[in-house]
């Protein structure tokens, strides 16, 4: 889920696995449109060819495409004028291991290219489901994203049908449908094949969705992440770093960020304003908003962490080692001691300035390093969120508009300091609020009103449940308050039928990613994580016997109300 400024971005995770959620500036979003335009996989093989023994994945799996209407509402005014084309969805699948009256494993792609999500078939959630049931392996893209691309260009008169309600039709569609090269003598359409669906993060939300909306056409479902709750202002993102990252580290963001605020929002403090974004080398950036997004972005990194070390980001380690280290990590701040200790005393910390300056010193040296010195053009053009004649710009190759429009559209996710309750201090400037962050609603896509929350939050929401729709979050995740385990709600009772797993120290969709097998070793995976992929195994096979059962005719209650 992306943005600009701090509007979510997806990739999904995808080069992920977290990073899909992402604050944004222009200049980010311009150079984020060659991955997600898929320029560098120009080489992606399509159709059929010999598969060799390689480990890219890209090598292993053709791209293949189903058509699918366009519009699958023709009774809802919101798709007018209505269409009746078709577009080429694309998929990918391994039936390796497929036996006779096995399932089919559908991981919905989410909002990313369907090609980063390749690897599951090979050595993630996928491979492990498909080998464990006898079952066919599936990454289906999302509409609008990689190649499955149902308009000619991305203007908000086109983006139109990006609404998660028809990309819910499509996988229906795609089920009731497909035909799998060199098996199209076998019926594995459903329903008289049990499919299962998976998505992680936002694609968690949406196979939570399809398995409650379409029961007769999904069997069951893994919500892993999934953001069921939608939710406008979304300042509870940095709650999890605040209750799980390293107290050193979220007591010295807190107060730095403090002293930035009393100086930026405080009239009286107007004239120090310029000598602070001058301190922090962001002199030339026009807007005071901007500079304060602009330094925010070293604590947002907890999403990214992942227990594989292919997959980790250590960013947020390395931030955190940096703002709460007493030591002068940074000699070449040591000129600005003065200027620092003279802007704690007028940011309301004079008191803790023997235990701050070095704390602010490793902080500006910080935002030096991996913000200012990756500027080699005007600061304002580096990472400003303001640029009208950007966001006119809809031709396919634009594609930071397609989850910020869903984002703008239903879903927001607006990551702000605003509304942090007055009585906790944020992580992030509180000059980061609703009317930054919807910039990009207003300039790229003339929306001026709150996402219509409404629109998905009927499903269900914190409370959605269903039988055979499992539910499994990571303790510290970021999304884990707009999930039904966010912290202050209800807890469940795990079931076979609704089976509702918190991975102990767990992050962003963390049971999703696994290694080969000779990869493995005494705690890798770590435990929780192979824990939950097991829990996982298990509960597919006994609700597939339980589908048996259905259509032997012997019922399907053998596991605690697993029948809807």
């Amino acid at each position: 889920m992306m943005g600009l400024g701090r509007l979510l971005a997806a990739t999904a995770c995808v080069a992920q696995l977290a990073s899909a959620f992402a604050p944004q500036s222009v200049r980010n979003l311009r150079l984020s449109v060659p991955f997600q335009s898929e320029s560098d996989l120009a080489l992606e093989p399509e159709g059929d060819f010999t598969i060799q023994a390689s480990t890219d994945p890209t090598l292993l799996y053709p791209a293949r495409t189903i058509k699918v209407p366009v519009d699958h509402f023709h009774n809802d005014t919101k798709y007018e004028p209505h269409t009746n084309d078709t577009f080429d969805l694309r998929y990918w699948f391994d039936a390796t291991y497929y036996k006779k009256g096995g399932p089919v494993i559908v991981l919905a792609g989410g909002e990313t290219s369907g090609v980063g999500r390749l690897q599951f078939l090979q050595k993630g959630i996928v491979y492990q489901l498909a080998k464990a049931t006898g079952g066919v392996g599936v990454i289906l893209e999302h509409r609008y994203y990689g190649k499955s691309l149902p308009t000619s260009d991305f203007s908000t008169k086109n983006l139109r049908f990006l609404t998660t309600d028809q990309a819910l039709a499509d996988t229906v569609y795609f089920a009731k449908n497909v035909k799998f090269a060199g098996l199209e003598h076998l019926d594995l359409t459903a329903p008289n094949t049990p499919y299962i669906a998976y998505g992680g993060s936002y694609a968690g939300a949406f196979v939570a969705f399809l398995r409650k909306l379409y029961p007769d056409v999904y069997w069951g479902a893994i919500s892993s992440s999934g953001v069921t709750e939608a939710i406008y202002d979304y300042w509870q993102y940095y709650e999890a770093a605040r209750i799980y990252a390293p107290k050193d580290c979220v007591t010295a963001t807190q107060k730095l960020t403090h002293v930035v605020d009393n100086i930026i929002l405080n009239k009286a403090n107007a004239k120090y304003v310029q000598k602070l974004k001058e301190t922090f080398g962001l002199g030339n950036l026009t807007h005071t908003d901007d500079f304060a997004n602009t330094i925010s972005y070293g604590i947002a990194g907890l999403q990214s962490t992942n227990w594989d070390p292919a997959l980790n980001d250590t960013s947020f380690g390395e931030y955190c080692n940096n703002v709460s280290s007493n030591a002068l990590l940074y000699p070449e701040t040591a000129r600005l001691k003065k200027d620092v200790q003279e802007l704690l005393s007028v940011g309301g910390y004079g008191k803790e300035v023997k235990t701050l300056t070095n704390q602010f010193l490793n902080y500006i040296g910080y935002v030096n390093v991996t913000q200012v010195q990756s500027c080699d053009e005007d600061q304002n053009t580096c990472f400003t969120s303001y640029d009208t004649e950007f966001y006119k710009k809809d031709d396919l190759k634009q594609t930071w508009r397609l989850w910020m429009y869903q984002v703008c559209d239903q879903w927001g996710y607006l990551q702000t300091g605003s509304c942090v309750p007055p009585n906790q201090l944020p992580l992030i400037s509180r000059a980061i609020d609703l009317n930054y962050t919807s910039i990009a609603c207003r300039e790229a896509f003339n929306i001026y009103k709150p996402s219509d929350v409404e629109s998905i939050n009927k499903y269900g929401g914190f409370g959605i449940s269903y039988p055979r729709l499992a539910i499994i979050d990571g303790e510290k995740d970021p999304w884990r308050a707009a999930t039904p385990h966010a912290i202050g709600l209800k807890d469940r009772k795990s079931t076979i039928s609704e089976p509702f797993i918190l991975i102990k120290d767990g992050v962003h969709h963390w049971d999703e990613n696994g290694v080969f097998p000779n990869e493995t070793a005494p705690n890798f995976p770590p435990k929780p994580v192979e824990e939950a992929q097991r829990a996982i195994k298990n509960f597919v096979q006994a609700w597939l016997q339980d589908f048996k059962k259905e259509k032997s005719g012997h019922g399907g209650h053998g596991h605690g109300s697993t029948k809807p």
